[in-house]
């Protein structure tokens, strides 16, 4: 049994699909409550829009979230959830893809949720390549608690717990996860359907981690912080759209271009100064993720690009599905080790006097 369903999930399928469905039955009959404006009401309807696509039964599908505003996702989407604890969703995700491989498992967390408290759960899930896909809105404020920076807030954010402006180095999300070795990495933005639906379908077809960083307006605690990046006068100058096997290339009347210095660093070049061959060809699928990590960094530098899409998507072995192979493989070879026999074993010592 444990067998056929590891070969449905790696197929993307589950077992108990019935009939088809569609985005209207992944809708609750809870009111979606987040601020008027707030940007996870637009990647809960690309969610819901996705799902039908899965091809999977909706109990075959699970929601787990954290703490903040992004968490209360499980409520919205008719599937099986959890509303979590605070930054432990990753930690309780993978023990539910361990146990059912049956599942297509999913994370819901934020900034604070996933990079504050719950930063090592976060790492450790990355770098196990567990079988569930982890979307992180972004939106570099605390939400839910009213207006506290977050790891991901710009240095000189001034908040209710920063009145001077905050002097922290911002955390970015897609480089502490190509850090640690994730196996798909992508970063959209809340506003544009098309892409984030393509970014999200990318990830569900991923197995193993998929990190999603979603960029989201918190219009009412740090209202326009990505206006930049989504005004239609200004957004094809700041953003480059990584696009695998094609040059990484940006901008609308002035046109450029990233490529590889010397020194193997990356630089931002005028196409007109640099011949094509040059150019920087964007490759998901290479195994070394030192180019993707220094994609992660152009916005760090003065005239800087913000990139949006896949920047790693390599495959892995999935933990779990190692887990469940040395668990077939233990049965297969006899019976299970005495448990008991295992907690006493050779390991263990008395503390204080013998009784006899």
């Amino acid at each position: 049994m444990l067998d056929n369903l590891m070969a449905h999930a790696s197929e993307g399928h589950a077992p108990g699909i019935r009939g088809t469905l569609t985005p209207n039955d992944f809708k609750t009959d809870q009111e979606a409550r987040w601020c008027p404006g707030c940007g996870d009401y637009a990647i809960l309807a690309a969610v819901q829009g996705l799902l039908p696509e899965l091809g999977l039964a909706r109990e075959n599908m699970v929601f787990v979230s954290g703490i903040g505003c992004s968490s209360r996702f499980p409520y919205y989407l008719n599937t099986y959830g959890m509303h979590s604890i605070h930054g432990r969703a990753p930690a309780i995700a993978t023990g539910l893809a361990m146990s059912r491989p049956d599942l297509s498992v999913w994370v819901v967390t934020g900034d604070g949720d996933a990079l504050s408290i719950g930063g090592n759960h976060l790492i450790h899930t990355l770098r196990r390549n567990v079988n569930l896909k982890i979307l992180l809105f972004n939106n570099q404020i605390y939400g839910l608690t009213k207006g506290q920076y977050s790891p991901t807030s710009a240095a000189g954010t001034i908040t209710k717990s920063t009145p001077a402006g905050s002097i922290d180095r911002p955390l970015n999300p897609i480089s502490l996860a190509l850090g640690a070795e994730a196996t798909f990495v992508a970063r959209t933005v809340d506003s544009d359907r098309d892409h984030l639906t393509s970014v999200l379908r990318a990830a569900a077809q991923h197995r193993g981690t998929a990190l999603v960083e979603i960029l989201q307006n918190c219009n009412i605690f740090n209202d326009g912080a990505f206006d930049a990046l989504k005004n239609p006068d200004t957004r094809e100058d700041v953003t480059v759209r990584l696009r695998h096997g094609e040059p990484v290339v940006f901008g609308s009347t002035a046109r450029k271009g990233v490529r590889v210095t010397p020194r193997g660093g990356l630089e931002i070049v005028a196409l007109d100064d640099a011949d094509d061959d040059a150019l920087l060809i964007h490759d998901v699928h290479e195994q070394d993720s030192s180019i993707a990590f220094m994609l992660s960094r152009l916005a760090d530098r003065p005239g800087g690009v913000t990139p949006l899409g896949v920047f790693r998507d390599v495959a892995r072995p999935a933990y779990d599905d190692l887990v469940n192979e040395q668990l077939v493989d233990s049965r297969r070879d006899g019976p299970a080790p005495d448990l008991a026999a295992v907690i006493a074993g050779s390991d263990t010592w008395l503390v204080g006097p013998d009784p006899e």
